[in-house]
């Protein structure tokens, strides 16, 4: 049996539509964040000390880090399918883009999204310009440029295969959706500057089984 730990509006969506493409049955146990804080529930920590999600437990075996599940699952679950053969350069393209994903493009995603707040924050009037000062500062100086750095790598590595680890789809592609979904919300990536990144969103959204975690995430 497989459950996963899903919390809203998180990285566990990628869990649910990897499973959806293994074939894999799977059971979900829902978590909320924090409506101020948007943390996740202290209910998380029973399950992993991190309190974080994704969490999997697999016939009781308690799995963690988006990257460490996904490679788990394909690697016990996949029967070939969703990685390219081991010891290909299509397999060592999808092994550094699995680890890619959280390693190099989700951390000037998450500067973004706290500077975002510390400039949104509420705080005496007096303060409120040294944190926008601050806030834009950074963004301009340091996370900005980094986005752009990001972003035209990927859309770069796409002029040269139609899947990020080769000519067929596999769970790199799973693992790169969520940063690229988050960067096409709220970090400039859009179909003027990165029209093969934008087709490469629209072609993940299409597939049967992205629409049946979405609708299962739904329940």
């Amino acid at each position: 049996m497989i459950t996963v730990h899903h919390l809203n509006a998180s990285r566990s969506l990628r869990i649910l539509w990897l499973l959806e493409e293994l074939g894999q049955p799977y059971e979900i146990v829902r978590y909320q964040r924090d409506p101020d804080t948007l943390l996740a529930p202290p209910a998380l920590k029973a399950i992993h000390p991190l309190g974080k999600s994704p969490v999997v437990e697999v016939d009781g075996q308690v799995l963690a880090e988006s990257g460490a599940i996904v490679e788990t699952l394909v690697e016990r679950f996949g029967a070939g399918r969703l990685a390219p053969p081991p010891g290909t350069a299509d397999f060592a393209r999808y092994r550094y883009w699995l680890h890619y994903a959280e390693g190099s493009a989700m951390p000037p995603l998450l500067l973004k999204l706290v500077f975002d707040r510390v400039a949104a924050a509420p705080m005496p009037f007096f303060a409120r310009p040294i944190a926008k000062g601050i806030a834009g500062k950074v963004m301009a100086g340091f996370v900005g440029p980094q986005l752009r750095l990001h972003l035209g790598y990927l859309e770069d590595e796409l002029a040269q295969r139609d899947w990020f680890a080769g000519d067929a789809f596999s769970a790199a592609d799973v693992q790169l959706s969520y940063p690229l979904e988050a960067a096409q919300q709220r970090a400039g990536l859009n179909a003027a500057e990165h029209p093969r990144l934008t087709g490469w969103l629209a072609r993940i959204h299409a597939r049967p089984a992205y629409q049946r975690a979405l609708e299962r995430e739904a329940v």
